[in-house]
Parts: C-alpha cells; structure tokens; sequence
C-alpha cells in the first residue's frame, strides 16, 4: 500500500518511481551479465559498436529481438507499482478489452486493462476521471512501445478510503470489537432515549416524528455533534463520552443521514468505533441509507438500516401495547374460568371416587387433597390477580400522559369488580362443598366397613399394589398380603392358594 500525501491523499508516483529505476538499472546490469547465453552479447551495448566489416562475429539485433529483450527486462525488474493519474483517450472495442492514457501535468503513459480484469471493477471510467491503478510496466512489442498493464483500478479518492476502511474493519474485528458476546440487547420500554447528531440535520427530525409517533410518552435527550468534516470525530467521542457518565438514558441512538464514503468518513474512525465499543448503554447505530456500511454498524450493539429505522427498533408501537393489555385481560378472565372448570369437575371426579370406594385412610387423602387444590386455587388466583393489578397500575403509571385515560379507568373498575365478584363466588363455593365434604364424611363413616371388621372379618390388599384382594385369581403362590382387621395389620405370604 502506498503512502498517502497530506495534501490531496494520492500516492507520488516519482516518490516511489526513482529508487526503483536505480534498482532497474541494477537488475539490468546483472542481467546482462549473468543471463542467457543469447543475450550475453547485450554487454556489448555499453561500449561503442564497431561496424560489422571490423567484428564479423558481431551479434545483430533484429527489431523484434530488441524489444523482446527489453519486455523481458523491463517486466522482470520492475514489481506491480502503484500509479495515480487522470484518465484520457478512454477506448473499450468490441473485444472487452479497455486502452486508456494515465497522465498528470508533465507526463502520461499508455494503458491496457484486458476484459477478465476490467470486469472487477465497481464504478464506469471516464475521461478526465482521477484514478490510482496497480499496474505492471510492458512492452508492447509490435509498436516498440512502454505501456502498462492494469491489474486494480479504483476511484483516487475513494478508493483510499475503501483500503483504509478494510484495513481497520479486519484490524477491530481481529481485536474481537465485532463479537456478538459483547453486543447488548436494547431495553424492551426505554425510560429515556439519547441521540448522538447534528441538531439541524433531517435524521433527527426524522427520529423525532417515529418516536412521536409510536410512543410518545418517552422523553428524549439530543446531544449535539457535527456529522461531517474533520471536526466530528472528536464532536462524536465526546458526545458518546458524555451520555456514558451522565447515565440519564437507557439507549443511545448514533444517527446521520445517508451519503458518499467521504461524507461519512468520520463513522469509520477508529476513535468512534472504540468510544461505541466503550461506552456502557446499548447502541443502535443509523447511520447512512441500507446500502451504506460503515464500522460504527459492526461494533454498535444493533445495526438499523436508516435512522428512522433505528427510532422504530428503540421504542414499541403505544398502540400495539394498549391492544396487548386489553388481550391479556380477556386471557386472564378466561383463564380463571377454565381453571375454575378444572378444579370443579376434579373435585365432582374426587366425590365419585370417594362414594365409589371409601376406606378411612383413602378419605383422609382425598380430604387433604381437596384442601390443598383448593388453597392452591385460591392463592394462585388471588396471586396473579395481584400480579395483574401491579403490572396493569405500572402500564398505566407510563402511559398516563397519552393514553385514554377514561377508558382504562372503566377496565380497573371492571376488573376490580370481577375480580370481588370472583372472591365472593368463591367464599360461597368453598363453604359450600366444605359441607357437602362433611355430610359425605358422615354418611361413610355410617356405612364403613370398621364394624363388620369387628365381627372377625379382616380386609385383605396386595402389599405391592394396594388393591383389595376379592378373589384367589388375584394373587399368586409367595406374594406378600396385608390383612387390616378390626385394631392393627398384619402382613402375610401366601403358600397355599385353593379355589373353592
């Protein structure tokens, strides 16, 4: 890569031109004595030729020879050069090839870009455009002419700045500044939104009107900086630099409007990207149009492709917001329904259960049971209602200056009023089946089987399953039986099963 001047940013093409003639002139000279054999007599060349009649051994250069001899030194002791200069007598004929004519103020050479190579090119040449190519010095032999053959030719301007740019996006990326473990995620509602721009600029007007509009209720802190010229990177640092010890905002916006590489040349300063890098709020970067990149997007913690774009990712829509509120409060109802629905046909399906097979301890089971669903029904449901009347109370707290303010007033109140309508149908039910519950208790108890045990009977279970054994087909020579009589257990094996 070539130097850059301070004055216009291009290469000096006699800079970098004089050591390397002195180099040429000593290639040449080497090459002339250790070459081939067929040019050994190129060494003649520096003593004055005698005629033929007087050296009839003379070695005669033919045209063609000559400047094959000088291609070949020419290409072998001059390396790829970088040259800048201003385009002339531009010529692409039918073959896709390109000839044009590199010249400045004293001087100009002939060009060749063959088609393979121009194809590579990101922009339409013109006469009287300011280039940089990267060139090899030739010959071409049938004209005995020095010319050189294009391999790279980019915009003299912008093309230095694309190199600088790539050389810093790999330098930062191999430092790990593009790595998404270091990327923040942006806050879902913002309490306040810092934006890093022009104050006179159309991108702050812009982000203004997206963030009026979706959500309005945000306030918004602009901190003033120039977007443009060589002035603004710094401007830009320290504006980065002060949000970050103010701490007054929870994202930070860094916005401009779109423009050439040139104009947004201070976004791809390595001063910026390490102030982004540093700074300890979330970052959205919008800068330029979507076609534009520039190293701020790769190291901010989220990249927008305009900077309306990034005042619509910042904030959530406030009307999308209320919809999800009235939405979780119908889910809510429905909610409580459905799970009223459950523990009702779960507390039907316990009573059948209990009517159906009714030992003493069985009952105690489904009693506790029954205690804890219902207590867990009544916690939950009064937790989340809790829950609900806290998150609604806190939407509305930062809605209050926007929202319609009556209408979630008569939604409090309506949700206050099921929610004491829920409670007391609930205290109504509870007492309710407590004394169904009781009766039930009463008439088991009346018609347990405990009194039959007292006449001798004992009641007999399967020790690994539980059930009530009924029949000798239920079990099995070596199983291990439980016989509960009138006061105590005891446990059994079987040895002997008969039939009848």
């Amino acid at each position: 890569m070539p130097a850059l001047s301070t004055s216009g940013g291009l290469p000096d093409p006699l800079g970098e031109v004089k050591p390397l003639m002195l180099r040429f002139e000593q290639i040449r000279v080497n090459y002339l004595r250790h070459t081939r054999p067929e040019t050994e007599s190129l060494s003649r060349l520096s003593k004055p030729p005698k005629p033929p009649a007087e050296a009839p051994d003379a070695d005669i250069f033919t045209v063609s020879r000559l400047n094959r001899e000088a291609r070949r030194i020419l290409e072998a002791g001059l390396p790829p050069l970088w040259v800048a200069g201003e385009l002339s007598n531009l010529a692409q004929p039918a073959s896709g090839h390109m000839y044009f004519s590199l010249k400045d103020e004293q001087a100009q050479v002939r060009c060749a870009m063959f088609r393979n190579t121009n194809r590579r090119l990101t922009f339409q040449p013109e006469d009287g455009d300011q280039v940089l190519v990267q060139a090899r010095v030739s010959i071409y032999e049938p004209r005995g002419s020095y010319q050189l053959i294009v391999e790279q030719m980019e915009a003299a301007g912008e093309g230095v700045l694309r190199r600088r740019f790539e050389e810093l996006k790999k330098q930062l990326n191999n430092e790990g500044l593009f790595d998404e473990r270091h990327k923040q995620s942006l806050p879902p509602v913002p309490r306040c939104i810092g934006i890093v721009t022009s104050p006179t600029g159309a991108a702050v007007r812009d982000i203004l009107k997206i963030l009026a509009r979706r959500f309005p209720a945000v306030p918004v802190i602009i901190y003033p900086t120039r977007v443009q010229g060589a002035a603004a990177t710094e401007e830009i640092v320290s504006a980065i630099a002060q949000a970050s010890t103010r701490n007054e905002v929870d994202v930070l916006i860094v916005a401009r409007g779109g423009g050439s590489l040139e104009d947004l040349w201070c976004f791809n300063e390595e001063k910026v990207a390490r102030a982004i890098y540093a700074c300890p709020l979330p970052v959205v970067s919008g800068v330029g149009h979507e076609v534009d990149f520039t190293i701020t997007d790769l190291v901010a913690d989220l990249r927008a492709p305009t900077p309306s774009g990034a005042a619509e990712i910042v904030v959530p829509d406030s009307i999308e917001l209320l919809r999800n509120i009235a939405g979780q409060e119908r889910r809510l109802a429905r909610l409580v329904q459905r799970h009223w629905a459950d523990y009702r046909d779960e507390i039907g399906q316990l009573n059948a259960r209990m009517r159906l097979m009714h030992p003493g301890t069985i009952l105690q089971q489904l009693q506790q049971r029954s205690d804890d669903l219902v207590r867990q029904m009544a916690n939950g449901t009064r937790n989340y209602l809790e829950f609900r009347r806290l998150a609604g109370a806190q939407t509305l707290q930062r809605l209050r200056g926007t929202a319609p303010v009556e209408r979630i007033r008569r939604d409090l109140d309506r949700t206050r009023a099921l929610r004491d309508a829920l409670g007391h149908t609930l205290g109504r039910r509870l007492a309710t089946l407590e004394s169904r519950v009781a009766i039930a208790a009463g008439n088991l108890n009346a018609v347990s089987p405990l009194a039959t045990l007292e006449r001798g009977y004992a009641i007999v279970r399967d020790v690994k399953t539980g059930a009530v054994l009924r029949t000798t087909g239920h079990v099995k020579t070596g199983d291990r039986i439980e016989a509960r009589l009138a006061r105590g257990s005891m446990i059994a094996s079987v040895e002997k099963i008969r039939k009848k």
